[in-house]
């Protein structure tokens, strides 16, 4: 599986989970997510900044809070993108509580 995929000037990144935080909290993990779409986007010559869509599953939605404290923090210097934000019962492992993907201009 590949980690990211580019098309024209669109990056496509496959869900990330905490791999830096199994077992963590929700907050341990999204930051943790966070980290790694960064340094995905970097290396497809992108940031953040330019996040067009993003999907998100929590394994309980009444984490929806703590995902949400870090991902507007993540967000502070820059508008966010449109979201989906799903409940999913089961990720890859039961050590992890969210996966984030997300789709990305390049420009």
């Amino acid at each position: 599986m590949s980690q990211a995929v580019i098309h024209n000037q669109t990056i496509y990144l496959a869900g990330q989970v905490a791999v830096g935080a199994p077992g963590g909290s929700v907050a341990e993990q999204t930051k943790d997510v966070l980290a790694k779409i960064d340094s995905l986007l970097a290396e497809a010559k992108t940031d953040k900044t330019n996040i067009l869509f993003a999907t998100i599953w929590l394994t309980d939605m009444s984490s929806f809070s703590q995902m949400n404290t870090v991902w507007v923090a993540w967000f502070a210097t820059c508008a966010p993108p449109a979201r989906a934000t799903v409940a999913s019962p089961r990720l890859v492992s039961p050590d992890f509580n969210i996966e984030i993907a997300v789709v990305a201009a390049r420009l």
